[in-house]
C-alpha cells in the first residue's frame, strides 16, 4: 500500500483519482474545502501552509505521490487573483510544502494540472503565466486583475500555461530528488465545473459548441483523466518525466497538428 496526496479530492476529477487510488488498494489523504480529510483553502497561504503541516502529521515521513487536482474557472465572484492563487500558486506551493515528504519515498511522482485551453483558446496573456512561474504572487494577482476581460476567461488558461511551464522546466530538479513530475492537460471534461459553465447563459452557446468540436464528438469524464493521473503515478511511467498529457479527445490535436515538434533554432 502507498500513500498519496490529492488536492480537491471533494468533487470532480480530483474525487475520480482518489477514488481510483484506494480502488487499488492505497491510502488517499484528500484535501478541499469541504468534505474531505483535510480541510484547507488553497486559495490563502495559511491555508497551504496548514495543508502541509496536516499532511506531515498524517503520515510516518514519506509520501508515494502527490496530484494537484483542485482547480477553479470563471465564475462570478471569482476574481482573477482568487483563481491564480487557487489553480497556481495552491499547487505548486503545496507540491514545494510536501517536497521532502516525497523525497523520502522509494518511487515518488507528482502530478499537475494545466488544460487544453492554453493551446485551443487564443489571446490569453503569457505575461500572467510568466509572472506565476516567477513566483511573485501579489505581482501575478496585480497583472491579471489589471489584463482581465469581463467574463475572467483570459486568467484561467494563463494560470494553466504556468502549470505545464512549471513541470517542463523543473521536473530535471525534481527527478534529482527522483521526484517524477508531470501534468495532464484535460479537455472538456463532464464535472460540476464544466456543468456550471453549460448552465450560464452567457457561456452556454461556447461551450456546446466547443464540444461539438472535439474530434472525439463528447466530453470527457472524470474517471478517463483519473486513469491518466493514475499511470503517471504508478510504476509503469518510469521514465516518463517533464511531459504534459493532453486528455482532452484530440482537441489540442486538431487545433495545431503540426505545431509540434517544432524545430530549435
Amino acid at each position: 500500500m502507498q500513500t498519496f496526496v490529492v488536492t480537491g479530492s471533494a468533487s470532480g476529477i480530483g474525487a475520480a483519482t482518489k477514488a481510483r487510488l484506494e480502488s487499488d488498494g492505497h491510502r488517499v489523504l484528500g484535501i478541499d474545502l469541504n468534505n474531505a480529510d483535510i480541510t484547507a483553502d488553497l486559495g490563502t497561504l495559511s491555508g497551504r501552509q496548514a495543508a502541509v503541516a496536516a499532511v506531515g502529521d498524517r503520515v510516518d515521513g514519506s509520501i508515494d505521490g502527490f496530484v494537484a487536482a483542485a482547480g477553479v474557472s470563471s465564475a462570478p465572484g471569482m476574481t482573477p487573483h482568487r483563481m491564480l492563487a487557487i489553480n497556481y500558486f495552491g499547487a505548486v506551493e503545496l507540491l514545494e510544502g510536501l517536497r521532502p515528504l516525497l523525497a523520502a519515498a522509494p518511487l515518488p511522482a507528482a502530478v499537475l494540472f494545466s488544460s487544453n485551453s492554453t493551446t485551443c483558446q487564443s489571446n490569453w496573456h503569457t505575461e500572467v503565466a510568466e509572472a506565476c512561474l516567477a513566483g511573485d504572487e501579489e505581482a501575478a494577482g496585480a497583472l491579471a486583475d489589471a489584463n482581465e476581460t469581463p467574463r475572467g476567461t483570459q486568467t484561467y488558461p494563463a494560470s494553466k500555461a504556468a502549470l505545464a511551464y512549471y513541470a517542463r522546466t523543473r521536473s530535471a530538479e525534481y527527478i534529482s530528488d527522483g521526484i517524477r513530475l508531470n501534468a495532464v492537460a484535460p479537455g472538456v471534461i463532464d464535472t460540476p465545473m464544466s456543468r456550471a459553465a453549460s448552465a450560464d447563459p452567457v457561456t452556454a452557446a461556447a461551450t456546446e459548441k466547443y464540444i461539438a468540436a472535439i474530434p472525439s464528438a463528447r466530453a470527457g469524464t472524470a474517471d478517463e483523466v483519473a486513469s491518466a493521473v493514475t499511470f503517471l503515478l504508478g510504476p509503469d511511467s518510469t521514465y516518463v518525466i517533464g511531459s504534459v498529457l493532453f486528455v482532452d479527445g484530440g482537441s489540442d490535436a486538431a487545433a495545431r497538428g503540426m505545431d509540434w515538434p517544432a524545430r530549435k533554432v
